[in-house]
């Protein structure tokens, strides 16, 4: 069994209207400090796989068919080994 950690986030080149904004009340808040920011949405997915190379392909499938939109979206896959029935899953 397998946790998997995926990032999914604009491309450098697309604008961020979300990223922005949040830049936007941040600096109300006073952070002047802060310079950019971009958006971007997590995943963790628990996935039973029989070894590390079919999760991942199981995972680039779901990411490229639901979770990113690869026109304007890169996604990043961390992947761990769990153990089944541990208070990890």
């Amino acid at each position: 069994m397998f946790r998997a950690q995926i990032i999914v986030k604009l491309k450098p080149d697309v604008m961020d209207p979300q990223g922005q904004a949040i830049l936007g009340a941040a600096l109300h808040l006073g952070l002047a400090e802060a310079k950019r920011i971009r958006a971007g949405r997590h995943f963790e997915v628990i996935l039973e796989a029989s070894d590390e190379t079919t999760a991942r392909t199981k995972l680039r499938e779901l990411c490229e068919k639901l979770l990113a939109n690869p026109v304007i979206e890169t996604y990043e896959i961390t992947l761990e080994h769990i153990q089944e029935g541990s208070d990890n899953c």
